[in-house]
C-alpha cells in the first residue's frame, strides 16, 4: 500500500506517494527523477546503483525507501553539477575515466565515500574500494588514476 513518505535526498526534502518496501532506486528513478544511480543486477552485485545514506556507500536498488526516515541520501547528481563539478567528477573527465558510463555512478559514489574517510589512499586502497564494482569497459587503470587525481586535490585545497 503506498503512502507518503518524505526523504532528504542532495540536501532537500522531497515527499513521495510509495509502498515502504519499494526499492530506493525505483523512488529516485522515478518518483525523483535522478537518473544517475543505475540498475544493473538488482541483486548488490554490480554497484551501478549505489548511493550515500549518511555517508556511507549504500546499494540503492536492494534498500526499502520506508527504512530513511530521516537519513541523508545523496545521489551522483548531489555531488556537483555540469558548472561546477566535484573534484572526483572533474578527475574522471581529465582522465577520460569511462567509456560506455554506466558503472561510473556507483563508482563516483564508492570513491567519494573512500575519499571522505581516507584523504590520501593508496592505490591499493583505491582498488580495494571500487573491487565490488562491475565494469566491463576495460577503462579501470583510468578510473584508478582519476581517483588518486582527485584525492591529490582535495587535498591541495585546489578543489
Amino acid at each position: 500500500m503506498s503512502e507518503p513518505i518524505t526523504l532528504t535526498v542532495n540536501g532537500r526534502s522531497h515527499t513521495v506517494d510509495a509502498d515502504p518496501a519499494t526499492p530506493l532506486l525505483d523512488v529516485l528513478r522515478n518518483h525523483l527523477g535522478l537518473k544517475g544511480s543505475r540498475y544493473g543486477c538488482g541483486l548488490e552485485r554490480c554497484g551501478a546503483c549505489k548511493v550515500l545514506i549518511d555517508g556511507e556507500p549504500c546499494f540503492s536498488c536492494s534498500r526499502e525507501v520506508g527504512t530513511l526516515a530521516g537519513r541523508a541520501v545523496v545521489t551522483v547528481e548531489g555531488l556537483g553539477t555540469v558548472d561546477a563539478p566535484h573534484p572526483l567528477q572533474q578527475a574522471f573527465i581529465d582522465a577520460q575515466a569511462g567509456q560506455c558510463g554506466y558503472c561510473l555512478s556507483g563508482i563516483l559514489i564508492a570513491a567519494k565515500a573512500l575519499l571522505d574517510r581516507n584523504p590520501d589512499p593508496t592505490r591499493a586502497e583505491v582498488a580495494a574500494a571500487l573491487e565490488p564494482h562491475l565494469c566491463r569497459c576495460g577503462s579501470h587503470p583510468r578510473i584508478l588514476r582519476a581517483v588518486l587525481a582527485a584525492a591529490a586535490r582535495l587535498r591541495a585545497g585546489s578543489a
